[in-house]
Order: C-alpha cells, then structure tokens, then sequence
C-alpha cells in the first residue's frame, strides 16, 4: 500500500497549485526579480561607444570571455551594469570555503549552527567587494586599452566603470539571497540560470543561420540536437542516481511490547555537489582571463600567452578545467557531508549497516563508499563539461552549446521542482491537519 506522502504526491495538480498562495507568491516574487536581472543586462556603463565594443568583443569572444558572457546573460558583449556579473561573489565562496577547512577559528564558526553561518556570509559579503573591485578595475583599464572603445578615457572614467560595476555585483548578491529567502530555489542558480537560457535561443539561432548559409552542414545540426537530447536524458539519470546503504535499527521492547527491528536506507547521491564544481572551476578560469580578454595589440607577452594557452580547445585549459572539477567535487562533498557524524548519529539511535560495527568502522565504510560514488560523480561532470570543447575543436561550432550550459540548466531545473512540489506537499499537509481539526471540534 502505497505510503500519505505517495498518496498526497499522486495528488498533487493544478487545481493543488491554484489553493497553494503562498507559494504562487514565491513565484512570482523570483520571476520579478529575475526579470530586473534581465533589464540590468541591457543597461549600459556610461562612456563606451557601442561600435567598437562589438568589433573588441567578436574579436575576443572564441575564449573564456564567451563563457563569462554566457553567465552573464550576454551583459558582457553589451557592457552592461551587470557585466560582472555574479562571478565575483562564487569566487569569493570559494576562498571563504578553502579558508573554513585550513583557519581553526573559520572552522569554530562553522560548527555554531546558524549564528555561525551569517558571521560566514559576512565575510562572504566583504571578500565579494574586494574581488569585484579588483575586476572592475581591471575591466576598465582593459576598455581603455582598446581601440577607441571608450569615449573619453581618463580617471573619472575608471571610477564611475569601478562603482558601477562594483554596485551591480551587489545588487545581484542581494537579489540572489531574496530570491533564496523570499521566492523559490537557490537564488544564485537561478540567476546563473536565467542568463544561460536568455543567451541559448540566439546560440541556437546562430548555428541555423550558419547552416542556412553552407557554413555548417545539416547532418552536423541534427546531430548537435540528438547529442543534446542525449546530453540532457544522461544528466537527468546522473543527477538521480543513489547509492543506498542499508540502515538497520534492533528489536525495542516498551512496555510488555516487543517491536520488531525496522530497516531504512541512507541515500548517496552519485554527484552530492550538483552543479558546484564546474561553477567554481569556470569563475576561477575567469579571474585571469578578466584583464587579459580585452587587450590591445601592444600587451604584455604573458596576457597574449595567457589568451592562446586558455582558448576553447586548448589542451592546458581542458587540463586545468577537468582538474579543478575534479577537486571541487571532492571538496565540496567534504564539506556538505562528514562520515563521522553520520556514524555517530547512527550509533544515538541504534542504526547499524549489517557486517559492519557501530562507531568508526562505519564511518570508514561510508567514507569508502561516498569516495568510490564521488570519483564516478566526478568523471561524469568532467565527460559533461568537456563535451563542448571537443565538440568545439572537432566541427568548429563557433558557440558555447551543451556541456557546463546544459548541466546548470537542468540541475537548476529539477532543484527548483523539487522545492515546488515539495511547497505542494506542504500545503496538503496543512489543508489535511485544518480538516482533521474540524472533524474533531464537529464530535
């Protein structure tokens, strides 16, 4: 028989949907501000001359700032408020993450719950102010030495381009967590989301436009959409896949009552750190890449390397992106599970996995098995991510399709479902307890 939650899952519909206003608030409240993302990316900085910087940015787009344009929702090409996008805040989580692990007293705030998180994303917030000038700067001394990119260069101008830069950074931080508080799914993702599926349909158009002209062959664009309909069934199955051990708890006597020993599951996810790693792989990829993307003809030897060495395809830059994946998925894990206090949760109350003792040696087991499933994790999010790069170097495609894209989009996707559904679920819950309430009053 099928358990209430089945029961209340199996209900849920769109006349659920239409009783549940708490949560048609929330989405109305994250498309709202997903739509003044949106018009931020189209609001340019002052002092740029629109000409010159789509003759600079064509001319530099086949490298990473293709991609740093994609998660930006294009306000790269357009040099818009938003052209930092939120990268400079996903760098700083990173570092504030790698301290929390090496710095004792990090490491004490984050074992103090919740008072210890906020004091986190304070610091968070600062090293995000600090990183984001260090770009914005960057960025502008990188427009002014371009070739009449900007109209009247000068201090007054790397000032205002700094603040304004500086300031839309902040505003998508603050706009990402109301997101997260105030509306639905993770804030962050979400914008991040939003800037990938804006840029997709001219991606998409592109590529059509190319075959319509000769340049791409028709059997090549039929072939990128089954690839990315495969793509996307093996990231949906990934993303899915668990590996359950088997939990089980001993006989309880209350009373003059036996109850007989229950068993349950502890799930593992195959990728526990979802779409982090090539997130945090791409914005560290994209520091360097920052000032050297829009340089002139005279620049320094090693920005022109730095430009060859990290071009789509290159060998140095696919290393430097499956290894950094690769970390980040074992670190990330680390960070969001610990074996040890699994085992010693299990222990309190009574959980043991069969053949295997209570205490440390659990522990190791899971450490053991979260490991194995980790390495498989790993390699698929290297096998995603890289797919556009050969793809890239094999036919030419002269755009960032699939792979890193596709991943976020449907990681962010079935994120933001599950918390829909789960608001649904909810919300039968309470409309269950209200008429069990009335029942009651009514005998």
């Amino acid at each position: 028989m099928a358990s209430a939650a089945e029961q209340l899952a199996a209900n849920l519909n769109f006349s659920a949907f239409g009783k549940a206003s708490e949560l048609k608030k929330r989405i109305w409240f994250t498309l709202g501000a997903l739509l003044v993302y949106r018009l931020g990316t189209y609001i340019p900085l002052p002092g740029i001359n629109p000409d010159a910087l789509a003759q600079a940015f064509s001319a530099a787009q086949s490298g990473l700032l293709g991609l740093f344009n994609m998660f930006a929702g294009g306000a790269v090409g357009r040099m818009a408020i938003f052209a930092l996008g939120i990268m400079p805040y996903i760098s700083a989580s990173i570092i504030i993450q790698l301290l929390t692990t090496v710095v004792p007293a990090l490491e004490q705030l984050k074992k103090e719950g919740e008072q210890g998180r906020k004091a986190i994303n304070q610091y968070t917030r600062y090293l995000t102010v600090v990183l984001a000038l260090f770009q914005a700067y960057a960025i502008a001394t990188g427009l002014e030495a371009a070739t009449n990119v900007v109209i009247d260069s000068g201090w007054f101008f790397r000032f205002t381009t700094t603040v304004t830069l500086l300031g839309g950074t902040m505003f998508l931080m603050w706009l990402g967590e109301q997101i997260t508080a105030r509306g639905i799914g993770n804030g962050i993702s979400l914008i991040i989301f939003a800037g990938i599926v804006a840029e997709l349909p001219m991606a998409i158009a592109g590529t059509l436009e190319l075959g319509r002209q000769g340049a791409i062959s028709t059997v090549l664009i039929l072939g990128i959409v089954i690839l990315s309909v495969v793509v996307i069934a093996f990231i949906v199955f990934m993303e899915r896949a668990q590996r359950r051990l088997l939990i089980q708890y001993p006989k309880r006597q209350v009373g003059n009552r036996v109850f007989q020993g229950e068993s349950s599951h502890l799930p593992l996810k195959l990728n526990t750190s979802g779409v982090i790693p090539p997130i945090f792989a791409s914005s560290l990829l994209l520091i360097p890449a920052t000032l050297s993307s829009f340089s002139s003809a005279d620049a320094p030897a090693w920005l022109t390397t730095i430009n060859a060495l990290t071009g789509h395809g290159q060998p140095i830059y696919m290393l430097l992106y499956a290894s950094l994946i690769v970390f980040f998925a074992f670190f990330y894990t680390a960070i969001v599970f610990n074996p040890t206090d699994t085992a010693d949760n299990l222990k309190k109350h009574g959980g043991f996995i069969p053949g295997i003792r209570p205490g440390e040696r659990t522990a190791e087991y899971i450490d053991y098995v979260l490991t194995r499933i980790t390495l498989v994790g790993a390699g698929y999010l290297v096998i995603v991510c890289l797919l556009p790069e050969f793809l890239i170097s094999a036919t030419g495609v002269p755009f960032y399709f699939g792979g890193t894209s596709l991943l976020i989009v449907v990681s962010v996707t079935m994120d933001t479902v599950a918390q829909i559904q789960g608001h649904l679920l909810a919300h039968q819950y309470e409309g269950l307890v209200k008429k069990a309430k009335l029942g009651g009053k009514r005998r």
